[in-house]
């Protein structure tokens, strides 16, 4: 199972990382969360501090371009296998920088992939 980082984490049900903190742990994948406030998800804990998080094999973004910047370096040094850039969250700088460091960006929907068999 891949143990998946979901970055911008929140207890809000009605939104798409609270949905897919859910999903990925239904599908035997292991989380950990960073957000904006404390909380929990799905029995587990939402973080505030970008924590060296061990044996992250993917990221999935919750954060628009606009606010990602401050995880470039972050997300970097956990050195992922890969980084999902959400429905609104693709950006193609990231997406280089990402490249230049040998980790796969793919601009996808993790809830789709999951659902299809393709995480």
């Amino acid at each position: 199972m891949k143990k998946t980082l979901i970055i911008g984490a929140t207890t809000n049900p009605g939104r798409y990382a609270y949905l897919a903190a859910h999903r990925l742990k239904q599908y035997g994948h292991p989380i950990v969360q960073v957000g904006l406030r404390d909380g929990e998800v799905a029995g587990e804990p939402i973080e505030t501090q970008k924590l060296p998080f061990p044996d992250v094999d993917t990221v999935t973004l919750y954060v628009g371009p606009r606010n990602q910047p401050e995880y470039y370096d972050f997300v970097i040094s956990l050195s992922p296998k890969r980084v999902i850039f959400n429905p609104g969250t693709e950006n193609p700088d990231f997406e280089e920088l990402l490249k230049q460091h040998e980790i796969e960006p793919l601009e996808a929907c993790t809830l789709v992939m999951l659902a299809t068999g393709h995480y």
